[in-house]
């Protein structure tokens, strides 16, 4: 908007409060849902979440299909005309979808961090989330916390992470793993959404510098293998001590991975609850290999008690 349209429309609203009462001037300024038309919803900038495909898709699909958009959506005002949608990119996916023209909408004033924080929150409660989309999310809700902590007096990554575990299901330390993955190639980062790389080797992985993920990247798609939680941390030892090369990160990736042997797998989900989500990867086993370990001598008991 230029400085003289700025102007006109700074004299519009001075004569419009000449001729509205205050009661009628404070209900515009009231929330309340709006049916606003498709067209003039516009996506969150950098929105992180990605309108997944698949079955949850399909039931949300379904849903609205059957009973309409019952669930408003959440959005702000754009200084262009429009609305910028701040939760609902999935919902208005699925109107689009069945050729729907409109959809119930929300429409609130909201600072730029004020509104990165409101997104985040919103798409954190999905059902199921990629490792890259908490990754960036967690990071843009960051940033955006970091800059209100500074403008209150209260400075730090740190103060702002610590707000975020107090609000949600990850710790501070996990927030900040999180967000590390951000600095991996993005070849890297699909391998982690598609579970090929795992979360904790790919922490160590996003200190290497870009060409050195190239390397480790050359010998995954050579040699379909993957960097076990050990290699990725002497990888990211020999980089962070200037001694890693293309040379050094093909020999340290040929080399046997513990789970090149014979091994028990169980996925994390059948654990998750039972073991402490901000553990690494070592304190997760040595936990596991405890927690046996007392349950076996917990069934030695039971039998020496059911032989007397």
């Amino acid at each position: 908007m230029s400085r003289q349209q700025k102007s006109v429309a700074s004299m519009l609203t001075s004569l419009d409060d000449l001729f509205t009462t205050q009661e009628e001037r404070d209900d515009r300024q009231l929330e309340r849902v709006r049916i606003i038309p498709l067209e003039e919803l516009r996506p969150f900038k950098d929105h992180p979440f990605k309108n997944l495909e698949g079955e949850e898709m399909e039931r949300l699909t379904e849903s609205i299909r059957q009973f309409g958009s019952i669930t408003p959506a959440l959005a702000r005002p754009l200084e262009e005309g429009g609305y910028e949608l701040v939760s609902g990119h999935r919902r208005l996916e699925a109107c689009r979808r069945l050729g729907m023209e409109t959809m119930p909408v929300i429409v609130r004033e909201m600072t730029d961090d004020e509104a990165v924080i409101a997104m985040v929150d919103a798409n954190l409660q999905r059902e199921h989330i990629l490792p890259s989309e908490k990754a960036f999310a967690y990071k843009m809700k960051l940033e955006a916390l970091n800059h209100q902590g500074q403008t209150s007096g209260r400075v730090g990554q740190k103060w702002s992470r610590d707000q975020m575990a107090e609000n949600g299901d990850d710790s501070s330390r996990q927030i900040q793993r999180f967000i590390r993955l951000t600095y991996l190639l993005p070849e890297l980062l699909d391998m982690v959404d598609q579970g090929r790389i795992a979360f904790t080797p790919a922490v160590s992985l996003s200190y290497l510098k870009p060409e050195e993920q190239s390397w480790v990247l050359e010998e995954v798609e050579a040699n379909a293998c993957t960097p076990s939680v050990g290699q990725a941390y002497h990888l990211k030892e020999e980089s962070q001590a200037g001694r890693l090369t293309r040379e050094l990160a093909a020999e340290m990736m040929a080399r046997e991975k513990p789970n090149q042997r014979e091994a028990v797998r169980v996925p994390w989900e059948r654990l998750r609850g039972a073991v402490p989500e901000d553990y690494d990867a070592k304190h997760r086993e040595e936990f596991i290999v405890k927690a046996c370990e007392y349950y076996a001598k917990y069934l030695r008991r039971q039998r020496d008690r059911d032989a007397r």
